[in-house]
């Protein structure tokens, strides 16, 4: 697992990437978001950016410890 600080970096990259509507902008725009996406999946051991979403922001300072997997009703 990367550094926290390696993690929130990707984590911003990604989230800025996708505000910008990367995935529908220029070849070298997809191709960021594509390499972010990529880099997130490799450095959290995830195969999907949801999963590396996730598993990166549990390993960030502050992260919630308990299980917030289910939502109380």
């Amino acid at each position: 697992m990367a550094h926290p600080v390696v993690l929130k970096n990707l984590v911003e990259q990604y989230e800025t990437l996708r505000v910008l509507h990367a995935e529908n902008g220029t070849q070298r725009a997809r191709q960021r978001m594509e390499d972010v996406t990529y880099t997130l999946c490799v450095s959290t051991g995830t195969g999907d950016i949801d999963a590396a979403l996730v598993a990166a922001r549990h390993r960030l300072p502050g992260a919630r410890t308990e299980n917030d997997s289910l939502l109380s009703t």
